[in-house]
């Protein structure tokens, strides 16, 4: 059952592409933007592809949760867990959804690495790793909202990286770490199966004593969505702060001053703005403070 769905992304995109219009912002800080708006868009791909397929193989079923897009925090830690899914028996299951549609390359040490599309290999991080650095706020978060093992029984985690169905993984002969959890997307709903069904006897035993009812899976999932704190959308580093506008730009001939003053940009991320966003914010001074604001930024003042 499908608890909760990705959070929209159209505000994250849109301030993405509309501040590369700037002409507050310098090369270096256009050049960051063009290159997170690649990045953004690419993982939603990957995410919302490794989605559809969760919800074909597991959206019906009333015995596994599956929440979407969810981020936790705990103390000064937080995760972002792409895909969460897990059942009555306490065995979470936590994806990362990448969008590798070339080859993805493993060495025996469990490095990865990918082809950058022009004949040459660049490392990433390892997304288990960064899966593991999720279970550990994932417990806490459990711990904070009284989701239990009975009896002590501990829960069950298992890490799997998701990949397009159409990518290549080479895995080496001799391994040092198991990289047996990359899987296809649409391959992960019969790889779950296969999972479950070749549980050693031994590790049957903490989810036979943590199996709770359709009802308390159903409880668990919504005290976990109620922990859910999304990032700003609207969020940008410091060095992204626009440049102040030149003296020149400042400088006005008297014939140009008016009694109501226009800014060319947002006051707030420097963007440019059209005649038209620019009447409307004059025509709405009040809601504005006297200031003019692009579309985006807008939304941060509620209508008076």
């Amino acid at each position: 059952m499908i608890l909760k769905q990705r959070d929209d992304p159209s505000k994250r995109l849109r301030l993405l592409e509309e501040l590369q219009r700037s002409d507050r912002l310098d090369n270096n800080q256009r050049q960051w933007l063009r290159k997170q708006f690649a990045m953004f868009s690419k993982g939603l791909n990957g995410e919302n592809n490794a989605a559809y397929f969760i919800d074909f193989g597991f959206g019906e079923t009333k015995n596994i949760a599956v929440l979407h897009d969810i981020r936790f925090e705990h103390a000064d830690r937080s995760a972002q867990i792409d895909h969460l899914l897990f059942d009555r028996s306490g065995t979470f299951f936590l994806l990362e959804a990448k969008a590798f549609g070339g080859d993805i390359h493993v060495n025996e040490r469990g490095e990865f690495s990918i082809d950058s599309g022009e004949g040459e290999v660049v490392g990433i991080e390892s997304p288990f790793e960064q899966s593991r650095r999720h279970e550990l706020v994932l417990k806490k978060v459990l711990d904070d909202v009284g989701i239990k093992g009975r009896l002590g029984a501990p829960f069950k985690f298992v890490h799997v990286t998701l990949i397009h169905p159409k990518g290549i993984v080479h895995r080496p002969k001799e391994l040092l770490v198991d990289v047996g959890h990359i899987v296809k997307a649409d391959q992960f709903s019969a790889w779950h199966d296969r999972f479950i069904d070749k549980f050693p006897p031994l590790d049957m035993i903490p989810g036979v004593l943590n199996m709770r009812g359709r009802e308390t899976l159903a409880e668990w999932a919504e005290k976990l969505v109620a922990r859910h704190r999304p990032q700003d959308p609207l969020s940008l580093p410091d060095f992204m702060r626009p440049k102040p506008p030149t003296t020149a730009k400042l400088a006005k001939r008297p014939e140009q001053v008016t009694t109501t003053p226009v800014a060319p940009v947002c006051a707030e991320c420097g963007s440019a703005l059209s005649a038209k966003v620019i009447q409307f914010c004059i025509d709405h001074r009040a809601r504005f403070d006297g200031r003019q604001y692009c579309f985006v930024h807008q939304k941060s003042f509620p209508a008076k």
